[in-house]
């Protein structure tokens, strides 16, 4: 054992360059073996990486040893939140012993890596995910997974390839209200299931943005990488200061709009109380002002899916033939009051229980099986937000066979599957 921590203790000075190691991974009190923690590296610092940062530095498991990011403030508010934590932990006036990279690949090429933590915006998810699977890195990536369908099985053979734990950052599959959602509908406590409504915004438009000055030190190149030439606009790359969330995501070249950025979790939880996880709808109906009033999803056993406002923002109504749901974060509502709180019996179906998304991927890289929001299920949901996205844009209904992957007999709208990217990025399936 001794040799074992002077070994970390030498590998963690040459990484850091100093001799500053938290007291709990040395010793005292929340003492963890140094065996026992993983090295982690974050690909994006910006506002949804902090959360996660402090997610994970919660569970006492993980050692952020790098990070990489393209806009050097975000790094730099980034790393003082890991600091400021190490440094009360090892009860120090300071700390700094992560090392920060522009070029996600430097990241990568270290060998003490064991996992990635990738927030970056969505165009830049395929790329990311496949070459940190290739360098041999368990993933945990952003939801959507993927901002076209083909990257998103690109990531998926990436991560089977290379045996690699991946999960997707949809943490509502481990949210309560979410579970008990999941296990009603698959006991049958509504009845058959006749038509889900789905509240989420709407899909994205063509990036119009005027053009703005570039910040200091922002990477605009980088930060583009695998997508055209862009102006830049502060709205879709925002300071730190900014009180919105970025914008990007409202933008086809770079997000699929409210679609898949609530529709990721949204439309995640329907895939999960159909047991859908590996497949998903095979018709998809856009609005026609007429008969179709809404985009209209229909499964392969007939229940439809409606992309529609029903009064309550980010959220799911569940209608079956003997009740109803309403979901959203934090609130559950049953038609009947007793479901609510039904304790589902030791012999009825059961889902995947998590109570703690973080920790439950620590645990899939120490068991090497897939955690409760694998690849595979993060691809399919991103799957159902793009067919919506595809439909809306071509404007008449489309057939989809979830097997293959393909619409059926539709080069159209199977080009749309797909985007070009530049030669230095370029993934396949």
């Amino acid at each position: 054992m001794e040799k074992t921590r002077r070994n970390f203790m030498k590998k963690m000075a040459m990484l850091s360059g100093l001799a500053i190691v938290p007291r709990f991974v040395i010793g005292g009190n929340g003492y963890i073996a140094p065996s026992d923690l993983l090295s982690f590296g974050f690909i994006g610092n910006g506002r949804q990486a902090g959360g996660l940062r402090n997610q994970f530095l919660r569970t006492g498991m993980v050692q952020i040893a790098a990070a990489s990011e393209v806009y050097p403030e975000k790094s730099k508010a980034f790393l003082e939140g890991i600091n400021k934590f190490y440094a009360e932990k090892s009860a120090q006036q300071s700390y700094n012993g992560v090392k920060t990279y522009e070029d996600f690949r430097e990241l990568l090429a270290r060998k003490d890596i064991d996992a990635v933590v990738i927030a970056t915006p969505d165009h830049w998810h395929g790329v990311h995910a496949v070459k940190a699977a290739e360098a041999g890195k368990d993933i945990y990536c952003e939801k959507p997974l993927s901002l076209t369908i083909k990257e998103g099985r690109a990531m998926v053979e990436a991560t089977r390839k290379n045996k690699r734990v991946f999960q997707t950052g949809s943490m509502q599959r481990s949210w309560p209200e979410f579970r008990q959602t999941a296990e009603l509908i698959r006991n049958g406590y509504i009845g058959d299931i006749q038509t889900i409504k789905v509240s989420v915004g709407g899909p994205p438009v063509p990036y119009d943005l005027p053009a703005q000055p570039i910040p200091d030190g922002l990477n605009w190149d980088m930060w583009l990488g695998p997508n055209a030439f862009a102006n830049f606009n502060s709205d879709i790359a925002p300071p730190l200061t900014a009180e919105f969330w970025p914008k990007w995501r409202n933008y086809k070249e770079f997000g699929g709009g409210g679609m898949t950025d609530w529709g990721a979790h949204m439309f995640d939880i329907v895939q999960w109380s159909l047991d859908k996880d590996n497949s998903g709808p095979v018709e998809i109906i856009p609005p026609n002002g007429k008969d179709v009033q809404f985009l209209t999803y229909r499964y392969d056993n007939d229940i439809t899916m409606t992309h529609e406002n029903f009064g309550i923002e980010n959220a799911i109504r569940f209608i079956g033939s003997k009740g109803q749901i309403d979901v959203q974060r934090r609130k559950l509502e049953t038609s009947d009051p007793l479901l609510k709180d039904k304790v589902i019996g030791d012999n009825e179906k059961k889902v995947y229980f998590s109570d703690n998304h973080y920790l439950d991927f620590l645990n899939a890289i120490k068991t090497r099986k897939n955690p409760i929001c694998d690849v595979e299920t993060g691809h399919r949901t991103a799957t159902v937000c793009s067919l919506g996205n595809i439909a809306y844009e071509l404007k008449r209904p489309l057939r989809w066979n979830p097997k293959k992957e393909q619409f059926r007999k539709d080069s159209e709208a199977n080009s749309k599957l797909s985007r070009t990217l530049k030669k230095e990025w370029e993934i396949s399936a």
